[in-house]
């Protein structure tokens, strides 16, 4: 049996320094990065995706950012064939591949290497289940989510349509299996690489003022404007780039449907709402090493000691 790729993986929720860390790490350890996030891939929407810039970028290869047109579908497939290729070139480039991002399914998709068999498409069903999306509102969707699928709702936010219709979309094709019993049964698979999974955590108070202080600067940095300049290339919230949070929000304040006040207070709270969810993922990974940033005395010595941990574990 050949010896399992080396893969490190720094996730954690919205706002915990994910990509920072990545960032350090890669330049002490040789390494590029696959960005494991479903709204940086796209071209333009900088500023509510917080974006990794040029210069926080610090040299280090990123892959995976800016790379799609928002007007095309990112989903899980995509990136899964997409972050295999970008880990071969990596390789080959004698680097060490680092999977950063918050997007526990995505991370999942790679490291357990998950089967996505296609089944055959309904898209009658898909458009029936947009439609009601549209009409009825994302709550109603996730509603008949929580129906078939109680586990499923758990861990996908309503407003996350994509992933909603995803498994409404499985529950129907596979003549009523649960997306959940699925994903869970993808995890109990043999990792596929030689990994070191590290998950950014800190205090919950401290989380949620880091996440209300991030939005604050998205509207300082032009997150209206961005999102403007969206809305004038024809984009709506039928387009999937624009469920994303943030987006949705500022265009619904754009559209009359609310003040902008009222969507920078709905914008925190969805992505405190948010952050949840991603811990309660990361909650039910194997192997995960927690670190927990405000134990440190600052964010040097946290990642001193997860370099130290990735040295001694791989002997490097």
């Amino acid at each position: 049996m050949s010896e399992k790729e080396k893969l490190l993986i720094i996730a954690g929720p919205t706002a915990s320094g994910k990509s920072d860390t990545a960032v350090d790490l890669a330049i002490r350890l040789g390494g590029a990065v696959i960005s494991a996030d479903s709204m940086q891939v796209y071209k333009g929407m900088d500023i509510g995706s917080a974006k990794v810039t040029r210069e926080e970028m610090r040299g280090v290869p990123h892959y995976l950012i800016d790379c799609m047109d928002p007007k095309e579908e990112w989903n899980v497939v995509e990136f899964q064939k997409r972050a295999r290729q970008a880990i071969k070139e990596i390789r080959q480039q004698c680097l060490l591949p680092i999977l950063c991002g918050g997007t526990g399914f995505y991370i999942q998709s790679v490291l357990y290497d998950i089967d996505f068999t296609e089944m055959e498409e309904a898209p009658a069903y898909r458009q029936a289940l947009q439609e009601i999306a549209r009409t009825k509102g994302p709550e109603c969707l996730h509603a008949m989510l929580q129906e078939v699928d109680p586990a499923a709702a758990e861990v996908i936010h309503p407003n996350n349509v994509k992933r909603v219709i995803r498994a409404l979309e499985f529950h129907k094709e596979s003549g009523g299996s649960r997306i959940s019993d699925h994903n869970r049964e993808q995890r109990e698979r043999e990792s596929a690489y030689d990994a070191l999974f590290f998950v950014l955590t800190m205090d919950r108070k401290a989380l949620y003022e880091r996440i209300d202080q991030r939005v604050d600067r998205m509207m300082e940095k032009g997150l209206v404007e961005e999102v403007k300049r969206l809305q004038e290339r024809g984009l709506t919230a039928s387009d999937v780039s624009m469920q994303g949070l943030g987006y949705k929000e500022i265009l619904g304040a754009l559209e009359g449907q609310m003040s902008l006040e009222e969507a920078v207070y709905v914008i925190k709270r969805d992505t405190r709402h948010f952050a949840k969810r991603q811990l309660s993922w990361f909650r039910r990974e194997r192997d995960v090493r927690w670190v927990c940033m405000d134990r440190y005395p600052d964010r040097k010595a946290a990642i001193d000691q997860m370099e130290k941990t990735i040295r001694e574990e791989w002997t490097i």
